[in-house]
Parts: C-alpha cells; sequence; structure tokens
C-alpha cells in the first residue's frame, strides 16, 4: 500500500483529493505542531510526506525515511526543508506558489492602511480608556496618497501590492536583481530604483523577497539608517530578513516611525521590546490565511502527490530533481 503522511491538518479539499486516490493517508492531529520525534516515527514507512512551512524536515527526519519519493510543502517557502539533502536522495521537493499571491498583498495592504491610520491602536483605546469625543488634533494618522511606496521584490505578491497601492495614488518604487519590462512598469505605476534610492525615498518599505542567505538580515542597522524618520516598514515575506532587534533599536531611538510584522525571525517568539510598543502591529503569520488561498494550497500539495503516485508530471519543483 503506498502510504502518504501529513504532518499537520490540512483544509478538507486535500483529504478529499487524495481519499478518491485510493492513497492510505495517515494525518497528524495535534493541537501543537508536530515533534521532530514524532515526525521522523510517522514518516518511516511513508512513500510521501506532505508538511505544512512550519515543519523542519531535515537531514535526520530524511535519514530515517527509506521509501520516501516526494515532499510536498504547504507553503510557497521551503526553508523548513533541507533541499540539498533531499537532491542527494533525489527526492523532489515541492511547493505551493502563486495561488497566495492576492492574499498576501490583501494583508499586506491591510496592514500598511492600519499602521498609517493608527486603526490598531484606536481599537486598544477603546477596549481600554476610551476617549473623550472627536477633536481635530486627535489622533492624527497619515493619509497614504500621495506618500511613496518603496517595494523590495517586485514578483507576484509585489506586483498584486503594487497594483492595488497604485489605485491609491501612491508614488511606487521597487527595487531587485533584475528589471521588469517598462510595458509592467507603466501599468503599476512603479519606478526601478537601486535599493538605497528606495529605502532614503520611500515614506512605506515593504518587503516581498525570499528568504535566502543573500537576504537574510537585509534589513539591518545600516538600512534603518538610510531610512527616513517617518517611514513604516512591513514584513509580510520572511522574518528573518530583518534584524528585529535592530528594528527595536530603530524605533526606540525614532530612526523610523512604526512597522507592522505577520512573520518573525524567530518565528512564533516575538523579539522582546516590538509587542509592547504602540507604533507595531503584530499579526501571526496570516498572509495567506484565506479560505481561497489554503484551498488552492491544498489542492496543489494534494494532486502532487497524486500524480506522482499514477507517475504522472508534478509541478512545482524546486530542488531540481526529475521524479523516477
Amino acid at each position: 500500500m503506498t502510504k502518504v503522511f501529513i504532518a499537520g491538518q490540512l483544509p478538507a479539499q486535500a483529504n478529499t483529493l487524495l481519499l478518491q486516490s485510493q492513497l492510505v493517508i495517515d494525518t497528524y492531529t495535534g493541537d501543537n505542531l508536530i515533534s521532530h520525534a514524532e515526525l521522523i516515527r510517522r514518516v518511516a514507512d511513508a512513500d510521501f510526506l506532505i508538511t505544512p512551512l512550519s515543519t523542519q524536515v531535515d537531514q535526520d527526519v530524511l535519514d530515517h525515511a527509506p521509501h520516501l519519493k516526494l515532499i510536498a510543502n504547504f507553503g510557497a517557502g521551503t526553508n523548513n526543508i533541507d533541499i540539498a539533502a533531499a537532491a542527494k536522495r533525489q527526492i523532489p521537493v515541492t511547493n505551493t506558489p502563486n495561488v497566495s499571491a492576492v492574499a498576501t498583498a490583501e494583508s499586506t495592504v491591510g496592514l500598511i492602511i492600519s499602521l498609517a491610520h493608527r486603526i490598531v491602536e484606536g481599537d486598544h483605546l477603546m477596549r481600554t480608556s476610551g476617549f473623550n469625543g472627536w477633536a481635530p488634533l486627535f489622533f492624527l494618522g497619515h493619509n497614504l496618497q500621495g506618500k511613496t511606496l518603496g517595494i523590495l521584490g517586485l514578483g507576484q505578491i509585489g506586483q498584486a501590492v503594487a497594483k492595488r497601492l497604485h489605485a491609491f495614488d501612491m508614488p511606487i518604487l521597487y527595487s531587485q536583481h533584475h528589471r521588469l519590462p517598462i510595458s509592467r512598469e507603466t501599468q503599476l505605476g512603479a519606478t526601478f530604483v537601486s535599493q538605497d534610492e528606495l529605502l532614503q525615498r520611500a515614506d512605506i518599505v515593504t518587503l516581498h523577497l525570499p528568504l535566502t542567505t543573500r537576504t537574510t538580515h537585509l534589513i539591518d542597522n545600516a538600512a534603518f539608517s538610510k531610512m527616513k524618520s517617518t517611514a513604516l516598514l512591513i514584513n509580510a515575506a520572511r522574518g528573518p530578513i530583518v534584524d528585529e532587534q535592530a528594528l527595536v533599536t530603530a524605533l526606540q531611538q525614532h530612526q523610523i516611525a512604526g512597522a507592522a510584522l505577520d512573520v518573525y525571525e524567530h518565528e512564533p517568539q516575538v523579539t522582546p521590546g516590538l509587542a509592547t510598543m504602540n507604533n507595531v502591529i503584530l499579526t501571526p503569520h496570516l498572509g495567506n490565511a484565506t479560505v481561497e488561498a489554503r484551498d488552492g494550497m491544498a489542492t496543489i500539495v494534494a494532486e502532487n502527490v497524486i500524480a506522482m503516485a499514477q507517475h504522472q508530471s508534478i509541478k512545482y519543483v524546486v530542488n531540481d530533481v526529475t521524479p523516477a
């Protein structure tokens, strides 16, 4: 019998598809994340592994999974998986790109609006001390219209953010390794600049980069020193892109005006100091947490497992391994 081990509960869409394929399904249903020891035990006789991006699949796990033919990661990022070790074992690793771009872009825009208009601060005020009534100078935030948006990483999510905030009449700067076609820049209202120029000119800096050795701590003390004292930082990409201790210092010393984080350098822990600041919004990695996005991700991982079991081609292989 061909066994699929699912290392965390997924949307029903995945199970519906997998059960139709006559595969044996074993799912971890605990309330907490699966432990390393239990993952090793449960994957020992598995042919296929579906894992959420919060679960580490390292060399040790692979060494205890002699029958493993596929790792289907439930998430666009794959930094939770030892890609090189999987490649040595000729195990393809797949991810779930594209389907979560809209959800992540919408939540990013929500963070930007909430931070600029102090919505979370206002909600906290009303739930605690309340207020004395409307006044001309009370609780002022800032319009987004006319403010410069800087996007580091104009891939699918970055472009979806740009498309939405272009409608807010925001000048848009972007920086990445390669420049987009001019026609696409025109559609998005985006101008290609160096990273340094973006940091210096942007009123809001939002991150949409993958986590690599190059992007780890890309936003550090040096980056904060280049930003406006009125600037806002948004991170809905990967936590370690930001040196969070440097962020705490930058906020304390008023090098920047505020930040909104959906991901964390030491996730799920939050760097001490951030949670006590009124000018910081913290959300629990909700970027693509919509029914629509998660159903799309579930469909991808299930269809890849089924295709692999039926010796058909699979999609979104990230480690250049050709299935046997």
